[in-house]
């Protein structure tokens, strides 16, 4: 299943790809991705622990101690604790992030969901984010998560990124389309 899919490419794909399979063997996958989530967060919240996982400069002893400790402070245990120590000692901790999200694709191909990213110029209401995800339900046949970003420089409208496919309905994009129209003209 997983060795066609041109996300498990590289080094983080297969490593992706074994966690996935261990876990979904262990019926874990829904744990494992919240602990990853875990981590996830604090790489982003502690610039020491990413500067840990990027540098070259620490030995695999020094990485795998380290994980270590982090993983028993978050209380982080089972198979991602397992996971995340393996790619310490294997020193290829500076792929981590790589290896969540490709977890992270694998997971969501496996329940079916696939991942829309809209742009907004200002934040969505609950209200609007829940009929923007059942158009695309509807429009994708899947069931779609919807991940909001917010962009003042669209001025207006949205876009909406499905896989591959992107429709730009931006007032932004609009007035250019106007703007390069009026040049033609005058």
């Amino acid at each position: 299943m997983a060795a066609d899919d041109p996300i498990v490419a590289g080094m983080a794909g297969r490593y992706a790809t074994a966690l996935f399979e261990l876990a979904r063997d262990a019926g874990t996958l829904d744990a494992v991705a919240s602990d990853l989530g875990r981590f996830e967060a604090l790489l982003a919240d502690s610039p020491d622990l990413l500067r840990l996982v990027r540098s070259p400069a620490f030995s695999a002893e020094e990485q795998s101690r380290a994980v270590t400790a982090v993983l028993a402070k978050a209380k982080i245990e089972g198979t991602a604790a397992n996971f995340l120590r393996l790619v310490a000692t294997n020193r290829r901790l500076f792929g981590v992030r790589d290896m969540i999200r490709d977890f992270r694709e694998l997971l969501a191909q496996h329940k079916g969901e696939i991942t829309a990213l809209v742009t907004v110029a200002e934040p969505l209401a609950d209200a609007h984010k829940a009929e923007i995800k059942k158009a695309l339900d509807a429009v994708t046949g899947k069931n779609v998560q919807v991940e909001v970003h917010v962009d003042p420089a669209i001025i207006g409208g949205l876009v909406v990124k499905v896989g591959s496919r992107m429709v730009d309905g931006s007032l932004r994009t609009k007035l250019n389309a106007i703007k390069h129209a009026m040049k033609e003209v005058g």
